[in-house]
C-alpha cells in the first residue's frame, strides 16, 4: 500500500456538493481518474506509449497502471466488473460514502465498534477494496472525529452571523467520567451549548466555560435551571444576571428519599405482622377446635377460648395498622405527585392561568400534608431533614411563576403589534388567557407520563385552542400574517417555563454509556459527539438541534464530510480466501 494512499490532504473551501474536483487528491484517485482518462481515450486500439504521450505521464508509469490494476481484478472474490467499478472515480465515491456512512452511523453514533465494522467488511468481501484492519479502521475514526468538530465549529460560526436576537433558557448540570465534565443544554431545541470537561465546577469555572461558546451568539440567558449547588446559583444569578429555576427532579429526589424508603418499611413490617398475627390465629384456633372435640369437659377450654380472643384481637390490631400504614404511604404518594402536578403556571385540568399566590397555596398544601404524614408515621429526623430541604426551594419554584409571567408581559410588550394600542391591549390579553394556555397544554401533553394523560391533555389544549382560534373572537378579526405573528410569540412564551433539567440528566446518561463502553472518552471524541447531537440526529418532524437553536438550516453534515475527509487507503493483496 502507498504512503500517499492513506495520507489526507486538507482542503480550504466548502463546495456545495461532493465532485470529482472536490474530494481529496490521493494516489488512488490519481490513478483511477488515469485509467478513466485512457478508456476515454480508447487505449486498446493505440499504443501504450501514444496514450502515455496524449496524458502526459511517461510510459513506465502508465504501464505500471495497468499492470496494477490487470492484478487487482484478477484472483478476485468479487466480481471482476464490480471490482473495476470500484477502481473507478465513481467506484471510488461510492467506497469513500459507504465507509464515512459506516463509521458515522455505526461507529460514531451507535458505538458499535470498530473491529465490528472490520468484520462486516471481510463477510461482504468490501475487505477486496478497502482496509479491514483495526489499525487501518482506527486512523480513519480519528480523521473523521478531527473532521466533525472542524465542522461544527465552521457551521457554529456562519449560523451565529444569521441567527436573529433571542433569548434562552439553560439547564445545566455536571457528570463524571471520573473526569469532571459540564454540561449545559437549550431546552426547546435540545442544542448542546456545552460539553467540556474542566478540572473544577465551581462558579469561576462555569463562567468561563459557558462565556467562551456563547460569546460569537446573539443570545441573552434570561433562565437558569439546574439543582441547587451554590456554584450553579452564583454562576446563573451573579455572573448571568439570569433567574434560577429549580429543578423539580431534584425536589422529588428529597420527597422521595424521606417518604418512600421509610414509609415502605413501616408498611411491609405492618404486612409482615397481619400475616404472623394470622397464622397465630388460625393456630390457636386449631388447638381450640381439636380440645372441644376430643375433651369438651376439659378445664383448659375456657382458656383457649380466652387465647382465641386475644389473638383474634390482634390481628384486627395489625391490620388496623396496616391500613393506617397503607394509607399513609398513599398520601404521601398523591402529595408528591400533586407537587409535580401543581408545579404550572396555569391549571392544567381546566386551562385556566394561575397567579404565584395561587400556585404557592397548593403546594403549601402538598408540603404540609407531606409533613403531617412524616409526623403521625414517627419518620426519623434524617426522614423529616430531606422533607425540609425539599420545602426550602418552595420559594424558588413560586417566583419562578412569578418570573414566567413577568416576563410574558415584558416580551408581548416589546413586540411591534401593527395595532393601536387600544387593540393591542385586547389582543394580548386574549394571547395571554387564551392562547398561551393551549400551547401550553401541548408542551405539557408531550411530557406526560402515562398514555392516558397524554391522551387527556391533547383533549384539553385542543378544546382550549378550538375556542382561542374561534372565528367570531379576536382570531377571526386578525389577517393570516398577524395569526402568524401572534402564533410565534405565543409559542415563545409557551416555550419559556422550564421546570426541570432533564434534557441534560438524559444526556448525562447516554454518555455514562458511551463512557462505560469506551472506558474513556478524549476531548476529541467528546467534540465529535457533541456535533453529533447538534447537527446529526433528527426529531420526526426531520429538523436538527442546530437548525432548532440558531433558525437556519446548517449545511448538510455527511455531504461536508465526504469533501473533506480522504479516500480509504487501498488493502493489502490477499493471498488467501477469508
Amino acid at each position: 500500500m502507498d504512503a500517499t494512499d492513506a495520507t489526507p490532504q486538507s482542503t480550504t473551501s466548502e463546495p456545495a456538493e461532493t465532485t470529482h474536483d472536490s474530494m481529496p487528491v490521493t494516489s488512488r484517485w490519481q490513478n483511477a481518474q488515469l485509467l478513466e482518462q485512457a478508456r476515454q481515450i480508447g487505449f486498446w486500439w493505440q499504443s501504450r506509449r501514444q496514450v502515455a504521450r496524449r496524458l502526459g505521464v511517461p510510459d513506465s508509469s502508465f504501464r505500471y497502471c495497468l499492470r496494477q490494476h490487470r492484478q487487482r481484478c484478477e484472483n478476485r472474490r468479487l466480481p471482476r466488473a464490480f471490482v473495476e467499478f470500484c477502481e473507478s472515480p465513481h467506484g471510488l465515491e461510492f467506497l469513500q460514502q459507504l465507509l464515512v456512512a459506516l463509521h458515522l452511523v455505526f461507529g460514531q453514533a451507535n458505538d458499535c465498534g470498530l473491529r465490528s465494522i472490520g468484520q462486516f467488511l471481510r463477510l461482504s468481501g468490501l475487505d477486496e477494496c478497502l482496509p479491514p484492519s483495526f489499525g487501518a479502521q482506527q486512523a480513519f475514526a480519528a480523521q473523521l472525529e478531527t473532521a466533525l468538530a472542524a465542522y461544527g465549529r465552521e457551521q457554529e460560526q456562519r449560523l451565529a452571523a444569521e441567527m436573529p436576537p433571542r433569548d434562552i433558557t439553560v439547564c445545566e448540570d455536571e457528570t463524571f467520567h471520573p473526569q469532571i465534565c459540564l454540561v449545559a443544554m437549550e431546552p426547546v431545541s435540545d442544542y448542546l451549548l456545552l460539553e467540556q470537561y474542566a478540572p473544577q465546577r465551581d462558579a469561576e469555572t462555569w463562567n468561563g466555560c459557558l462565556d467562551q461558546r456563547l460569546a460569537a451568539w446573539p443570545v441573552t440567558v434570561c433562565q437558569a435551571t439546574s439543582d441547587e449547588a451554590k456554584a450553579l446559583l452564583t454562576h446563573a444569578e451573579e455572573h448571568l444576571g439570569a433567574h434560577h429555576s429549580p429543578d423539580l427532579f431534584h425536589v422529588q429526589q428529597d420527597l422521595v428519599r424521606g417518604t418512600s424508603v421509610a414509609l415502605g418499611g413501616q408498611t411491609r413490617r405492618a404486612h409482615e405482622a397481619v400475616t404472623a398475627a394470622e397464622q397465630q390465629t388460625r393456630q390457636q384456633q386449631a388447638e381450640l377446635t381439636a380440645c372441644q372435640q376430643q375433651c369438651p369437659q376439659s378445664t383448659h377450654v375456657a382458656e383457649l377460648v380466652q387465647q382465641a380472643a386475644v389473638a383474634e384481637t390482634a390481628t384486627a390490631d395489625a391490620r388496623q395498622r396496616l391500613t393506617a400504614c397503607q394509607q399513609r404511604q398513599q398520601d404521601a404518594t398523591t402529595a408528591r405527585h400533586g407537587i409535580s402536578h401543581d408545579y404550572h403556571p396555569l391549571d392544567i385540568e381546566t386551562g385556566r392561568s394561575l397567579t404565584d399566590k395561587e400556585v404557592e397555596q397548593r403546594l403549601t398544601q402538598h408540603f404540609d400534608r407531606l409533613d403531617e404524614v412524616a409526623r403521625d408515621a414517627g419518620l426519623s429526623a434524617h426522614a423529616r431533614e430531606k422533607l425540609a430541604k425539599a420545602r426550602r426551594v418552595l420559594p424558588a419554584m413560586v417566583g419562578t411563576i412569578t418570573f414566567f409571567w413577568t416576563t410574558v408581559a415584558a416580551w408581548l410588550a416589546k413586540v411591534p403589534w401593527p395595532w393601536p394600542a387600544e387593540q393591542t391591549a385586547l389582543v394580548t390579553t386574549w394571547l395571554r388567557e387564551q392562547l398561551l394556555p393551549g400551547l401550553y397544554l401541548e408542551r405539557v401533553a408531550a411530557k406526560a407520563a402515562t398514555a392516558v394523560e397524554r391522551q387527556r391533555l391533547r383533549t384539553l389544549a385542543a378544546e382550549v385552542l378550538a375556542r382561542a382560534r374561534s372565528p367570531d373572537g379576536v382570531w377571526g378579526t386578525l389577517s393570516d400574517p398577524e395569526r402568524e405573528l401572534v402564533e410565534t410569540q405565543a409559542r415563545r412564551c409557551a416555550d419559556l417555563f422550564q421546570r426541570s433539567s432533564s434534557c441534560v440528566e438524559g444526556h448525562n446518561g447516554q454518555l455514562s454509556l458511551r463512557h462505560h463502553g469506551l472506558h474513556r472518552l478524549t476531548p476529541r471524541k467528546l467534540a465529535a459527539l457533541q456535533v453529533l447531537h447538534n447537527f446529526l440526529i433528527q426529531r420526526p418532524d426531520g429538523t436538527t438541534a442546530a437548525e432548532r437553536f440558531f433558525g437556519v438550516r446548517p449545511r448538510p453534515l455527511f455531504r461536508w464530510l465526504l469533501s473533506h475527509l480522504p479516500l480509504p487507503a487501498r488493502p493489502h493483496r490477499h493471498t488467501a480466501a477469508a
